[in-house]
């Protein structure tokens, strides 16, 4: 039984002593980065192939890419992390870029725009009174 445990003591310990290199999302190379400056939706999914999550409200294409180095169980090392920011107008035409770091997440500045709510209006007995009296049929369509 105890030579088991040795066995299994080793396997971890040689386990441990290997680096492991990790991509989530996007593998994006150095040549890809040089050129970043897309025209329209066309080169740019030619290029960098399909987005990690499309916003549909504001026509954004979002692209994921990180690389890290995993040496073992506890220590991960995070050796680059992006998120490519993309805004397409109707014409299909790029009119935004932005490009954020996430490894240096303390200096990434969170926006203060808040969305309208403009499909329900209340007045202000409906703002303190919210939940109370009867609720109203919203139509369905077949």
């Amino acid at each position: 039984m105890s030579k088991y445990i040795f066995y299994i003591c080793v396997f971890f310990i040689l386990a441990n002593c290997s680096d492991k290199t990790i991509y989530s999302g996007k593998i994006i190379n150095q040549e890809q980065l040089k050129d970043i400056n897309f025209e329209n939706r066309e080169k740019l999914i030619t290029k960098l192939g399909k987005p990690s999550y499309i916003d549909p409200i504001e026509n954004k294409y979002f692209y994921f890419s990180e690389k890290s180095k995993k040496k073992s169980i506890l220590k991960k090392e995070i050796k680059y992390s992006y998120v490519f920011v993309f805004k397409i107008n109707q014409d299909d035409q790029i009119i935004e870029t932005k490009v954020f770091d996430t490894k240096d997440i303390e200096n990434i500045k969170f926006s203060n725009d808040k969305t309208s709510n403009e499909i329900v209006k209340r007045g202000l007995l409906e703002k303190i009174f919210g939940g109370v009296g009867t609720q109203q049929e919203l139509p369905t369509t077949p």
